[in-house]
């Protein structure tokens, strides 16, 4: 997964000379805002590909010395100085309304776009420009709570990463005990479902042959994962995390499972959060496994559900206040009563969490469910007090569910919910809503979505 050393070579090559020739090197010159801001502008005007490549390199190489406030001011500087050019904007408008073509369109196009995404796009020239920038997305995510004037940096971040990490871009890799040690070991610090506290841990993972675990790489991100998949193979749809994850469990013949569980997907790359990948993404892991084990007939996940206790908290009625009663206790699922009283009030909440609840835009509210259902897959079923750890319990007052890809339907569910964020889910599932909430009316033939729809979605 390295990338080619000759081609890191040709372009250190380039920008060490181009450094030279620029009179970029600084010795001891101290880094600032304002030197960065200055280096910036000289990028965007530069016309050879040469001084493009030095000047990124050098861009980047001061701000990784930069400390936090540093930081937070070039961000600043990206926001205000490398912006929408609004004297053209206004004059290609009217151009535009005076000629109303393809010419003036694109023209019109062209002065929309802010300064700061040509930047990027040509900082992302530099030798492991993607992977720094990468990096920088993930400081300006963390400033968006305090600086929401940031935003809309992040958007022009957005759709520009949005573009590199494509999944025409990604690479499937089995990871297996014969892995290089650096990739396994970022996969025990990525995990970010069911922790792996050792090597022993993942061990248990990885090298049975009823444990499989695949991972997504980007070629410019050399041995980083972008997205990694645990897979049980098992006889039956599990309804407990503790079943899969148990230390003394029986083994099963890889060419016996008729099941493959998905129990834990984490996103490795923090600067790439909320970043499409497209979708499918599973269906690609699912297509490998039929190749590999053509006895598999069922392909099922085992997942959280990180949202259901918040918004449960924040949910009026007397229904709701039942059950946060019922779970006030740090004990209460080891009460029989106490459970089975929770779990039937619990479980007619949750269908409504998955079927109704939206967020304020009008999506699913559930950030699993999205990516699932945005993958193609059926929500299958609700597992009451399916994890027991103390961040379920915490998040999801111990609740997981089953999401099923059947491959002859993924396309469908697919279209449904990208068309209008409809929750293709099992017969059972919608029989937990309460009476008054289950839909009487006929379904609405699905509208077919416009080009570029598939782009705009959360994954």
């Amino acid at each position: 997964m390295n990338r080619s050393p000759f081609f890191a070579d040709l372009l250190n090559t380039i920008a060490d000379r181009g450094r030279m020739m620029l009179n970029l090197v600084r010795g001891d010159e101290p880094v600032s805002v304002d030197s960065l801001a200055r280096l910036c502008a000289r990028l965007l005007s530069s016309q050879g590909e040469a001084s493009g490549v030095a000047y990124a390199r050098e861009i980047l190489d001061r701000w990784r010395t930069l400390d936090a406030d540093g930081r937070l001011a070039f961000l600043h500087v990206l926001r205000d100085r490398f912006g929408t050019d609004h004297a053209r904007l206004a004059i290609a408008v009217d151009a535009y309304r005076a000629a109303p073509d393809d010419r003036t369109a694109l023209a019109l196009h062209d002065a929309a776009e802010p300064a700061r995404q040509e930047l990027l796009r040509r900082l992302n020239l530099a030798p492991g420009g993607i992977e720094t920038l990468v990096r920088m997305r993930e400081d300006l995510l963390s400033r968006l709570t305090t600086s929401p004037d940031l935003a809309i940096v992040d958007a022009d971040f957005t759709h520009l990463l949005s573009s590199w990490f494509n999944r025409g871009f990604l690479v499937l890799r089995r990871i297996d005990w014969s892995t290089p040690a650096n990739i396994l070991e970022k996969i025990i610090r990525y995990e970010a479902v069911h922790a792996i506290h050792t090597w022993d841990d993942l061990r248990r993972r990885i090298e049975p042959d009823d444990r499989l675990c695949y991972a997504f790489f980007h070629p410019q991100l050399g041995d980083e994962p972008l997205i990694f998949v645990e897979v049980a193979l098992t006889r039956a749809m599990p309804t407990t995390i503790a079943e899969l994850l148990a230390d003394e469990r029986p083994l099963v013949q890889p060419r016996q499972a008729t099941t493959a569980v998905f129990y834990s997907i984490s996103n490795c790359q923090e600067g790439l959060r909320g970043i499409s990948f497209g979708n499918f993404l599973i269906k690609q892991v699912v297509e490998d496994l039929r190749r590999d084990l053509p006895g598999l007939t069922d392909f099922v996940t085992l997942s959280p559900v990180p949202g259901f206790a918040r918004w449960l908290a924040e949910r009026a009625g007397p229904s709701a206040a039942e059950v946060l009663d019922l779970v006030a206790d740090e004990g209460w699922h080891a009460d029989a009563a106490v459970r089975d009283r929770a779990g039937q009030a619990l479980l007619p909440l949750a269908a409504q969490y998955f079927l109704e609840a939206r967020t304020a835009s009008g999506k699913v509210i559930d950030p699993v469910a999205r990516f699932h259902l945005g993958n193609g897959a059926r929500l299958e079923r609700i597992d009451h007090l399916g994890d027991l750890s103390p961040r379920a319990l915490r998040q999801a007052h111990g609740l997981m569910v089953n999401y099923r890809y059947k491959l002859d339907d993924i396309e469908k569910n697919h279209e449904l919910f990208a068309a209008r964020n409809d929750v293709a889910a099992a017969p059972a599932v919608r029989r937990l809503l309460p009476k008054a909430a289950r839909p009487t009316a006929p379904r609405l033939p699905v509208p077919r979505p416009s080009s570029g729809d598939e782009d705009k979605r959360d994954i």
